[in-house]
């Protein structure tokens, strides 16, 4: 049977070429709609109707400024590649530094400025429902929120699917006294929620705790250490979202006051009273969960100590008739009661007596 050979890539004519080879995926761009949750035109306090592409809408609030009108753009995005996230870039003027950490997340809750955008990183945590810890394979979830804000645009940009921001938005729409004050309202908006749901997370954690706590000290139930480490876990991710961001939000109340104006640096101050009472109770919970692993540990040493007590009584018991059994089991000829007609019923009695009597002292001192 003949044989056919394909001819090597290089053989092939260019067209050919082209319909053989695949796709190179760094040449797919997906188009920033892909990624945009929503794009609002807010002016005087209101959202003008219509949908907006980015640029278009930065556009629209440029021309609205131009009549003398305050005006800016929110505009949400969520988990962009790099493609989509230098597409917005290039509208609205992002530093590239700030728009990498945008792309790939992982970054601590931080502040920084470039020339007139603030740029603010804040962590986002979420409880995980579950029926008990040592059940679950994780308590606190994370995500990020990257905000860059300037003189008449938002950028948000999200990272885990737990940290939805329509409902920031419905807020800000319904409140145009809110929206007033400009794009920096919107980022008080949205560390605000974030803030407060520091709270709503600390709270049911704490429920956590007080379940561990009551185990721990519960003298018929066994403790699981494993189950305060990962809790312990747990908080230490918990305390890393949330104490970072005690510097950033300080900033916000006392520094750039040439963007930000007095009544948000306000606002401002109240999100981070807000955020420091979380930090304290992380704190405290973390040195709860460390006393914990210590009387645990002093639970588990105890349990151990009375177990060996019990073996070694057991072991004494078991001990007589072990020793007569061995005595008698040599064979020698001039023993007592070797030949006696009731020497191996008297042989028993005496190992039940004397095991008997040695249960009862066992148990008396609390051995057994």
């Amino acid at each position: 049977m003949p044989t056919f050979r394909t001819p090597s890539p290089s053989k092939l004519r260019p067209a050919a070429r082209r319909a053989t080879a695949e796709p190179d995926a760094r040449s797919i761009h997906v188009p920033v709609s892909q990624a945009m949750v929503d794009c609002g035109v807010y002016s005087d306090g209101a959202r003008l109707p219509g949908k907006y592409t980015h640029a278009a809408a930065l556009n629209k609030v440029r021309e609205i400024e131009a009549t003398g009108t305050t005006a800016f753009v929110w505009i949400g995005l969520h988990e962009p590649d790099e493609h989509q996230m230098q597409a917005v870039a290039d509208v609205f003027g992002l530093h590239e530094l700030a728009v990498e950490d945008a792309v790939h997340a992982h970054q601590r809750p931080k502040l920084e400025r470039y020339d007139d955008t603030l740029f603010l990183v804040l962590k986002t945590v979420n409880y995980v429902e579950h029926d008990s810890v040592a059940s679950a394979p994780e308590i606190v979830e994370t995500g990020e929120i990257m905000i860059f804000v300037g003189t008449d645009f938002v950028v948000t940009v999200r990272h885990g699917d737990h940290s939805g921001l329509a409902g920031v938005r419905r807020a800000m729409d319904n409140s145009p006294a809110s929206c007033a004050l400009g794009p920096y309202a919107v980022m008080h908006a949205i560390a605000d929620h974030v803030v407060d749901g520091y709270l709503e997370v600390t709270d049911r954690v704490e429920t956590d705790i007080d379940a561990m706590e009551e185990n721990v000290f519960s003298p018929s139930s066994p403790t699981d250490i494993e189950n305060i480490y990962m809790l312990k876990r747990e908080i230490v991710e918990l305390r890393r979202a949330v104490s970072p961001l005690t510097t950033a939000l300080q900033r916000l109340g006392s520094d750039h006051n040439d963007l930000i104006s007095k009544e948000v640096r306000r606002y401002m101050r109240d999100v981070l009273d807000h955020n420091t009472s979380a930090s304290d109770r992380i704190a405290s919970y973390d040195e709860v969960l460390s006393s914990l692993v210590q009387a645990a540990v002093g639970k588990v040493g105890m349990q151990q100590s009375t177990d060996m007590r019990k073996i070694s009584a057991w072991v004494a018991i078991a001990a007589v008739p072990t020793a007569m059994a061995g005595i008698y089991g040599m064979n020698f000829e001039n023993m007592p009661e070797l030949k006696a007609t009731y020497g191996y019923p008297a042989v028993l009695l005496t190992m039940l007596t004397i095991c008997t009597l040695l249960y009862r002292q066992f148990r008396r001192n609390h051995w057994l």
